[in-house]
């Protein structure tokens, strides 16, 4: 039996470059033909020598030293080389740009879902109360409104950010990255592919508490719609005193019943499945699928203080009669038409929010933006709603949204492209935005004319 041991030539840095690597086994019985010797090919005997070697090739030449232990010189790949290839995470610079655009098109779809719902982020939930506590005549906005107007603004914008994606990392050959999916899966695709399935199974079957939360979460959207849908009665046409059923009823209603269901299934002695062991007390039968103390764990109050200090500063600007001084300062604009005054405001909150935080961007300037529709006699929802979704369009630098910040600590995007592919969407979705607010936002919210909601109410005298 032969003993085979690998070593380099010297330990010095010097003698590695030579591309040389000292073989050395033991034989008692003869030495062995250079022949022979091929078939150590098979044998990996430098993985795992921190070079990132491969295995070994054809001997080049033998040399006999005492006739006892041959010593064998064999030619490796350049071991600078090896280590760049081994550091390098791309197979080929195609690999690395589908890297970069698949890892971009997360933040970007993450961005754009948002826009969809009131809820879908923050800033929405910031518009939609800082608005009804100004306006409260104004019963205009709701969930069934605000779903109607983005989410054509969503499927477009999905559609012309990929097109913008694919074009600027991978070219105009749209042709072959549909056809893909017909060729024939390599090895490694057919491997990442059970591995995603075996993932998957190790989630289990579907826990008896997530099923209710999916059964809330489908019960409280279509409350949501249903309340004021605009076309027919909604819900609230129930009950006799108006004003008291919000989309913030529905909420904190079916939040109310998760701290009273059991989080075990009735009638069953025991959690089935992993995920239901994970989030139930075996100790207490009864308990519930919320607690006080989980929910003041997870609870956004960071979110919760914002729109508080959002309330403050526009009642700050109307007491304090800001936001009358601005309007007065902005009348010059009130020769431009409405989509004129709506391109500006769209424009410079884009701007703003790449280095700042879009909730405090939005806070500052909802007010602004209001008083200068009211004194243009613009209605308010034609500046403030276009407004609101471009002030989450901060997509060219980590810091302006936290997706970014997300998928840049990844290190596959540089900022760089962060910068160019950003500065696209950003064009495309204030475009998006301006072709809705004047097309079909028009009829939804009666855009053409100046309701009586938003006569100004600053009367308190300016600064």
């Amino acid at each position: 039996m032969m003993n085979i041991v690998c070593a380099p030539v010297s330990a010095k840095e010097e003698n590695l470059e030579k591309n040389q690597l000292e073989l050395l086994y033991h034989n008692n019985s003869s030495v062995r033909s250079k022949y022979e010797l091929t078939t150590l090919s098979e044998v990996q005997c430098c993985e795992g020598n921190g070079l990132g070697l491969e295995p070994i090739s054809n001997p080049t030449f033998v040399r006999h030293t005492n006739g006892l232990l041959p010593q064998v010189a064999i030619e490796f790949p350049n071991v600078k080389r090896v280590k760049a290839r081994r550091d390098s995470q791309y197979p080929t610079k195609r690999d690395h740009m589908i890297c970069k655009c698949l890892s971009l098109s997360i933040t970007y779809a993450a961005t754009i879902g948002g826009l969809i719902t009131i809820t879908g982020t923050s800033t929405n939930l910031i518009f939609a109360e800082q608005f009804n506590n100004r306006y409260p005549e104004a019963k205009v906005i709701n969930f069934g409104t605000w779903f109607i107007f983005s989410f054509p603004i969503a499927i477009i914008m999905l559609v012309l950010t990929w097109l913008w994606l694919h074009f600027l990392f991978l070219g105009c050959n749209f042709r072959e990255t549909c056809s893909l999916s017909k060729k024939r899966k390599t090895r490694r695709e057919m491997l990442s592919e059970k591995r995603i399935h075996e993932e998957y199974a190790k989630l289990g079957p579907i826990s008896y508490p997530e099923v209710v939360t999916g059964v809330f979460f489908i019960l409280m959207t279509l409350l949501w719609f249903t309340r004021e849908p605009g076309f027919v009665p909604g819900w609230t046409s129930l009950f006799e005193k108006k004003g008291y059923r919000t989309d913030a009823t529905v909420s904190v209603l079916l939040g109310f019943l998760l701290f009273l269901i059991p989080a075990r299934r009735p009638f069953s002695s025991s959690c089935s499945s992993s995920s239901c062991r994970n989030t139930v007390d075996e100790s207490d039968p009864m308990a519930p699928m919320i607690t006080w103390k989980d929910f003041q764990r997870l609870m956004p109050w960071e979110i919760v203080i914002l729109v508080g200090g959002g309330y403050a500063l526009a009642a700050g600007c109307k007491v304090s009669g800001l936001s009358v001084w601005i309007g007065r300062q902005l009348e010059p604009m009130s020769g431009l038409p409405p989509w004129a005054v709506t391109l500006l405001a769209c424009l410079l909150v884009s701007a703003v929010t790449e280095f700042a935080s879009n909730p405090a961007t939005l806070t500052v300037f909802l007010p602004i933006l209001s008083a200068l529709s009211e004194t243009l006699r613009i209605n308010p929802l034609h500046t403030l709603i276009p407004s609101t979704m471009c002030v989450s369009f901060g997509v060219m630098l980590p810091v302006g949204n936290p997706p970014n910040a997300i998928v840049f600590s990844y290190g596959h995007v540089k900022i760089s492209d962060m910068v160019k592919a950003g500065f696209g969407v950003n064009l495309i979705g204030v475009a998006v935005v301006m072709l809705a607010i004047t097309t079909w936002g028009v009829p939804l919210f009666n855009l053409n004319e100046f309701p009586d909601w938003a006569v100004a109410r600053n009367v308190t005298g300016g600064l």
